[in-house]
């Protein structure tokens, strides 16, 4: 798993770059976030997502 230095989107794939935002990639992240319903959720409010997916709190 990679997730993008820019977006924090978590890739499960061997992608060289973020397929959302183009972003570098790195192996080294803490915390996981899975959105469902941006729209709905507090979550993705504070963490400051508004796409549904997988997101890293930090990335290294």
């Amino acid at each position: 798993m990679r997730a993008c230095k820019n977006c924090r989107y978590i890739i499960y794939t061997d992608y060289k770059a973020c397929p959302k935002c183009g972003g570098e990639l790195s192996e080294k992240f803490s915390g996981m976030v899975i959105v469902l319903d941006p729209e709905r959720s507090e979550i993705a409010k504070v963490v400051e997502v508004n796409a549904v997916g997988s997101y890293a709190i930090k990335v290294k």
